[in-house]
């Protein structure tokens, strides 16, 4: 007899839908045909345990189940569900005539419990597109799919419970969940305050000019000074996700197991500050069938790298066609695969091997020309695309013991949407530009005019202080992101001199 069960393969951020054929008839093996990998073909003696357990028989006949279509590779143990029902269904142990309406998946425990899978809310954007009714997934992944409107998500806790739902001899209640309400609910979330930050108001408002207009920043100091407190603060002054960008990073999480068991709608800005330890294929994704990395991961959000010299040269390379192209390219032999990375770049370093050089109170130990070498170590390439250079410095007593009060997240917040949205205006008419650190060169020529005390400004800064060409194109952007914050349409000259002083690794002899 043959059944027909239907799962879903998730590619990329996507999903395909999959076809379980079950065919039982004359003959004593099973075979599992339809390029599955070890994990789908070991679901034979997972369904066999599960359905003994639980008070069905595996059949002793030929059994064939095929995965079509065939010729897309299948990965992990997410079709042991379906595959048990088909099997069920084919050799007349249970009837149900409607599963041509179900998308089924699950992992199968021995003893017919449910474990949670990979995928939940791709895979429940693909059914609804493919106009199935329902979808039985583990019940700590029903969440997740809930997010999806006109799709009736069955949470299971066991095949007994997903077979006795199909048969009609126990409904299993559909979960309901306003998507809208909890995404406005949870939008400002953060732990993090810089209300909590004494001191360091210079690199508050470098963090603002940052979040304003979608900069990357590198904050170089001694430590202890608070670079990353004040990193793990820069999404708290984000502007808000917008429910598009929620379901984009939510659909990236879900893929690649980041949301844990019953996690819903991701609802504040990402971020993700991977070990300087971390290889190039985890930083920006990869596998057999490439899975998305960190920095997909951070997207909409903040990818933050922790004494960024420490990482090895080949995996920040790695990044610097995604910071220009905001998305990653994974090709192998038989598939290539895209994935969003959209994200803002901060990092932190010490300014030497010993963390001193430059204190205002600690002698730094280092010999002649270790600074300079610690220093290269990131390349010039890489700090091009890093917008705003910050010095950190130590917050002296009198500034943590101060009682004065801090400005709140909140309130800088309010600064920062009110600079996007004059952004959003200006580049209406080019889809591809959200911010102004998106700016292309003509772009940049069109909406970065400035005058002739400007202009000798600009080349006397490049001339005294050094700084390289490459400085030119960061400075106009990032002047300005400053007169978008101060309300004005033209770039003014003290808008200009702000954004120089951000450019402190650009200078010749920075290090000696």
């Amino acid at each position: 007899m043959l059944a027909k069960t239907f799962g879903s393969a998730v590619y990329g951020v996507d999903a395909s839908t999959i076809t379980i054929e079950v065919n039982v008839g004359t003959g004593t093996k099973f075979f599992m045909v339809g390029l599955a990998d070890s994990a789908v073909k070991e679901s034979e003696q997972r369904i066999d345990s599960a359905l003994k357990q639980n008070g069905f028989n595996m059949p002793r006949q030929k059994v064939i189940v095929n995965l079509a279509p065939a010729d897309i590779r299948k990965e992990g143990s997410a079709y042991d569900l379906p595959i048990a029902i088909g099997i069920l269904e084919a050799s007349g142990q249970i009837i149900s005539k409607n599963l041509e309406g179900y998308i089924i998946m699950g992992e199968l425990s021995l003893d017919g419990q449910l474990r949670p899978i990979k995928g939940a809310l791709p895979i429940a954007i693909e059914a609804r597109k493919r106009g199935f009714n329902s979808f039985i997934l583990p019940k700590e992944n029903a969440q997740e799919a809930a997010i999806v409107d006109n799709l009736e998500i069955l949470g299971a806790e066991s095949i007994t419970q997903a077979i006795n739902h199909l048969n009609g001899t126990e409904k299993i209640e559909a979960i309901k969940y306003d998507t809208r309400d909890v995404f406005y609910h949870n939008l400002s979330g953060y732990e993090a305050d810089f209300a909590n930050v004494q001191g360091q108001e210079n690199i508050k408002r470098a963090l603002e000019i940052a979040a304003a207009g979608g900069h990357n920043v590198i904050m170089i100091g001694p430590p202890g000074a608070g670079k990353t407190m004040l990193a793990k603060r820069l999404p708290s002054i984000l502007p808000p996700l917008t429910l598009h960008e929620a379901l984009e990073s939510t659909k990236i999480h879900s893929v690649a197991g980041k949301l844990g068991a019953n996690s819903s709608l991701i609802s504040t800005r990402p971020f993700r500050s991977p070990h300087h330890t971390i290889s190039d294929v985890a930083l920006v994704g990869g596998g057999g069938i490439p899975q998305p990395g960190e920095i997909s991961l951070a997207n909409n959000g903040v990818l933050f790298l922790d004494e960024l010299p420490e990482f090895k040269r080949t995996v920040l390379e790695v990044m610097r066609q995604p910071l220009e192209e905001r998305k990653v390219t994974i090709s192998r032999a038989k598939v290539s695969m895209d994935f969003p990375a959209n994200f803002m770049l901060i990092a932190s370093m010490n300014p030497c091997p010993c963390g001193y050089y430059n204190h205002p109170e600690k002698e730094c130990v280092c010999a002649p020309g270790i600074v300079q070498r610690y220093l290269n170590k990131v390349s010039g390439p890489l700090l091009d695309r890093i917008d705003l250079h910050v010095e950190v410095t130590p917050v002296s007593f009198d500034q943590m013991t101060a009682d004065r009060k801090s400005e709140s997240s909140t309130e800088i917040r309010e600064r920062v949407i009110q600079a996007r949205e004059v952004q959003s205006k200006r580049f209406k008419d080019q889809p591809t530009i959200y911010h102004n650190a998106m700016m292309s060169s003509q772009t940049l020529k069109e909406v970065c005019q400035i005058n002739e005390a400007g202009k000798k400004l600009l080349k006397t800064a490049m001339e005294k202080l050094g700084l390289s060409a490459r400085a030119y194109d960061r400075i106009l952007r990032v002047s300005r992101t400053i007169a978008d914050l101060a309300g004005k349409e033209d770039i003014m000259i003290e808008h200009l001199a702000e954004a120089i002083q951000y450019r402190s690794l650009d200078r010749e002899n920075w290090a000696g």
